[in-house]
């Protein structure tokens, strides 16, 4: 620990203090592109521990900067001093006056904060296209908008109370009377300050009215001073304020939010115009139509989406001119939404429209539609060149005069070669989004950005009168630029601000206020070519909330971050550092990785970091280990005949010696040899599977292959005197009258998935080939599916295909393979009788179900079973990723605790998952014994 991390640690706990290298490193980007490495990163756990960390900045005089999701575009959420980390403890989220409020902490996300609205038709007034990773200290601190939002719903207007922390370590809500008192007697400087700079726009009719007619749109940039204007009290100005300072002024630490209906029909189209001034023209009738989304996209951001899986043929046929509208209307009923429609019917004469409009109320094409929306930025992001960066802007201009500003964009995108280009945007709003791809490298490629975004700004600001950022924040790209378009005057108001509240400039220094005219173009991010899992990474984080690691080492962008500095390091020759970057990173990045990967169900350009993960196991690997793993495959059947009679000898001793026994004695052996696994008492042996043989074949040709995976075989008993895994399948089958049978030589076999997330390739290559080829034969030569008992290894089938011969890929190919979830709800429900329902369950969807796309019918067979079915917002990967969780328990311990925490509010009368190893894992975590599915459907029919 160095010596910053010392001194943290005498007022924050250790293992809450960050100052390894890898730490530092990993936390050194952010969503933007500027990079700045903080000297130490804390994660308090209360006020007083904030208020400890403002005293010991001041003390030190060292910056601070506070940083939730890391998600913003600018450069907000990075430090060259204390990174402050909120993500992980701050994540209360409660719902108030029966939905017409909602109580947050700044590390809960957006979308968690919506899911436990929506029960009350009730949603957050932001909604970023981030929502889904953007936390709510990141909303209100960049005054957060977004599609449907407009100016009215934005952070700052829906805000209801605020408590924040001044850097002067004092305190205040303003839901408490007492504070607006308590305010001016214990800081009287800061209150007269504020008194006097809201007389002095009072009495200034200019500035005034400057600020009155720019918040008329969206308008981000510097700090929100129309809470002159819209407030009286000091407190009331400076909790406004806040809102869209970026951290620069205090930290937020709870905010009450007004709510927003949700609401619950929509109807979609996507409408196509000749050129950008018809599509232009067409935004205030849709508007005045109440059309609640109003999305423009040019056609060169219709061209880097059109080769999407099932978008529109159109969207090909499209002249070079075109522009396209994605118009939505919503309300609560079906009449009130076909009033609006109606009213659509009375405008669309007014729109020069090529073709006639078609809109749907399909909830499934209704997100397809937005999905092409929403993947305009990735979009360009997955196919620019290895080394350059993703920037993206938005500005905001009158709405009349947004064709000609698109027009005079492009013009300067040719000008400055950036050649993919593109523009969307919030058309309503007159707010549009430009995304160009940059590298910081050499002197002439920042000189070409400087002077480009030199020319937007006077583009903006002098001939449209518009707002250089409408919704992203200022940050560090826009900081040089506030005084341009706001004038000296408001923007000596800003200033005199900031003095007042953080004198020193400690509190994320450099971020809105900056008098440095070069600081956009100063700790700019270096994107090095690596390898080609990391390139394509843009380092927006959106991964983050899906990975079970995140919480206790690394995520996908901050292994990804690490990749790129151990080459820069590597590069320049830094020996000692790449050596030691190297170390952490064996346990922080491939020790506790479980690569799951629903990180690429997030990333916005489909990396997942499992992948990349298992490509470095590989090259680890020796030749040794290697030939070790290739004889295991090929002797398989004895290996799991071996671990069978190890877990009977281990249930034997926990007979013998207590339930404990064998935890115990792998926790000893584990603290002398950390490969050692640790036992878990929710493994449990097999009855020999030859028993089950003479049962197993149906007088008619079998329909269904059951192929028992290893786990089942081995280690699928469950609890004493209930059947095991295989039994309840036969039965459930018998049940359902369908043919099916076991085929006689499994014992071998596998799926593979356990090689191959340890990236022994040649063993998984082996296992797949050997087991294809015999499923070709089970099946008849694909006649018959074949269902497998546990999700992910039915995941690892369906998707090994790369890895097979030229024959094998054939049979690959004709095979049918489905998952037991498929089996369930296609085959046995559709011919069993439901003679009885649970009450109320709670489900654990494992990660290989949300890849495949089987949760919808994972749910679908809950609700036919049981009155009632909880589906934890938390839900996400457990981390046992096979056996990982064995190797590495405390992974498992911190991916399922927010799930856990979520389901041990309530008793259920039974808890379902679909694998073994995850229902070990959150047996452990939550107390009660989860089981497969399977087992509820036997007890039902």
């Amino acid at each position: 620990m160095n010596e910053i991390g010392k001194l943290l640690s005498k007022i924050i706990a250790e293992d809450r203090v960050k100052t390894r290298l890898i730490d530092l490193v990993s936390y050194a980007s952010d969503a933007g592109f500027y990079y700045l490495r903080p000297k130490a990163v804390v994660q308090p756990i209360s006020i007083n521990e904030v208020i400890s960390l403002f005293s010991f900045s001041q003390q030190h005089q060292i910056p601070i900067t506070f940083r939730t999701a890391g998600t913003s575009l600018s450069g907000q959420s990075i430090s060259d001093g204390i990174l402050v980390d909120l993500s992980q403890y701050w994540n209360l989220v409660r719902v108030e006056s029966n939905g017409a409020q909602v109580r947050v902490h700044p590390g809960v996300t957006g979308s968690v904060v919506n899911s436990e609205l929506k029960k009350f038709g009730k949603k957050i007034g932001p909604d970023p296209a981030s929502i889904n990773s953007a936390m709510m200290g990141g909303i209100l601190s960049n005054n957060a908008s977004g599609m449907c939002c407009g100016v009215s719903k934005n952070s700052y207007h829906t805000l209801k109370f605020i408590r924040f922390v001044l850097p002067n370590g004092k305190q205040y809500s303003t839901e408490q009377a007492v504070d607006y008192q308590r305010f001016e007697d214990e800081c009287p400087e800061i209150f007269r300050g504020i008194q006097s700079l809201k007389m002095e726009i009072a009495t200034n009719k200019e500035i005034f009215e400057l600020i009155r007619h720019k918040y008329k749109t969206k308008n981000t940039v510097g700090y929100s001073v129309n809470a002159f204007i819209d407030y009286e009290h000091p407190l009331d100005i400076l909790a406004h304020v806040l809102v869209g300072a970026e951290g620069t002024l205090g930290f937020i630490a709870e905010a009450v939010l007004n709510t927003v209906d949700d609401y619950p029909l929509k109807t979609t189209a996507l409408l196509y115009f000749p050129n950008i001034f018809a599509a232009c023209n067409a935004i205030v009738p849709l508007t005045i139509s109440g059309a609640e989304a109003v999305e423009l996209m040019d056609r060169a951001s219709l061209r880097s989406v059109e080769d999407i899986k099932g978008v529109p043929a159109i969207l090909k046929s499209l002249p070079d001119e075109a522009a396209v509208l994605l118009v939505e209307y919503q309300d609560h009923t079906q009449a009130q939404l076909d009033a609006k429609s109606a009213q659509f019917l009375s405008v669309v004469d007014q729109l020069e429209l090529m073709f006639a409009p078609e809109f749907t109320n399909d909830p499934v094409e209704q997100a397809f539609l937005w999905k092409i929306r929403k993947g305009m930025f990735p979009s360009v992001g997955s196919v620019r060149a290895s080394g350059t960066t993703v920037i993206l802007e938005d500005i905001a201009v009158p709405v009349a005069e947004l064709g000609n500003s698109i027009l005079d964009l492009h013009g300067l995108f040719a000008k400055y070669h950036y050649d993919n280009a593109i523009i969307f945007g919030h058309a309503k709003d007159g707010n549009i989004h430009f995304v160009v791809t940059q590298a910081f490298d050499t002197a002439a490629e920042i000189s070409r950005y400087n002077n480009f975004l030199k020319e937007v700004v006077v583009l903006v600001t002098e001939k449209y009168k518009g707002a250089l950022k409408a919704e992203h924040g200022t940050g560090r790209n826009m900081a040089p630029f506030v005084a341009t378009e706001w004038g000296e005057g408001i923007y000596e108001v800003m200033k005199s601000l900031k003095n007042l509240i953080d004198p020193h400039y400690l509190l994320n220094p450099g971020v809105i206020i900056n008098e440095d005219q070069g600081a956009h173009i100063k700790n700019l991010k270096d994107l090095p070519q690596v390898e080609e899992e990391v390139d394509k990474c843009m380092e927006c984080g959106f991964c983050e909330y899906k990975c079970p690691s995140r919480n206790i080492t690394l995520t996908p962008r901050r292994r990804i971050v690490v990749r790129r500095e151990l080459l820069k390091l590597k590069r320049n020759n830094e020996n000692g550092s790449y050596k030691e970057l190297l170390d952490e990173y064996q346990y922080d990045g491939l020790d506790t990785c479980a690569v799951d990967g629903l990180c690429a169900t997030a990333c916005p350009v489909d990396i997942n970091t499992g992948s990349l993960v298992k490509r470095l196991r590989r090259e680890n690997h020796s030749k040794f280990a290697n030939g070790l793993a290739l004889t295991v495959a090929k002797n398989f059947k004895p290996v799991t005949t071996v671990v069978k009679f190890g877990i009977t000898v281990a249930s034997g001793i926990n007979n013998v010696f207590g339930a404990n026994a064998m935890t115990n004695l792998t926790k000893g052996f584990k603290k002398v040899i950390p490969g050692v696994p640790l036992w878990s008492n929710q493994i449990k042996p097999t009855k020999s599977f030859s028993q089950y043989q003479h049962k197993l074949t149906a007088a008619n040709a079998p329909s269904v292959v059951y192929y028992p995976t290893c786990i089942s075989r081995t280690m699928g008993g469950t609890l004493e005197g209930q059947k095991n895994i295989i039994e309840t399948f036969i039965e459930v089958s018998k049940k359902a009258g369908i043919d099916f049978r076991i085929p006689n030589n499994i014992s071998g076999t596998c799926c593979g998935q356990i090689f191959s997330s340890k990236g022994f390739n040649d063993a998984f290559r082996f296992t797949v080939n050997d087991t294809i080829s015999k499923l070709w034969e089970w099946s008849g030569n694909g006649k018959s599916p074949v269902v497998l008992d546990i999700t992910s290894c039915t995941y690892t089938l369906q998707e090994c295909r790369p890895s097979l011969t030229d024959e094998n890929k054939k049979k690959f190919d004709a095979l049918t393979i489905i998952d037991s979830v498929d089996y369930i709800l296609d085959y046995v429900l559709p011919h069993a009788k439901i003679l009885k329902k649970k009450d109320k369950i709670a489900l654990h969807p494992v990660c290989s179900l949300q890849k495949m796309g089987l949760e919808g019918k994972f749910v679908k067979i809950a609700n036919q079973l049981a009155n009632e079915v909880m589906m934890p917002l938390h839900a996400g990967c457990c981390g046992m990723a096979g056996d990982r969780g064995f190797l590495f328990p405390e992974l498992t311990a911190s991916a399922t605790l927010p799930e856990a925490n979520e389901v041990k509010k309530e008793e259920y009368d039974g808890y379902y998952s679909s694998g073994k190893t995850c229902e070990i894992a959150m047996s452990e975590a939550v107390g009660k014994n989860y089981e497969s599915i399977v087992y509820m459907l036997d007890e039902c029919i």
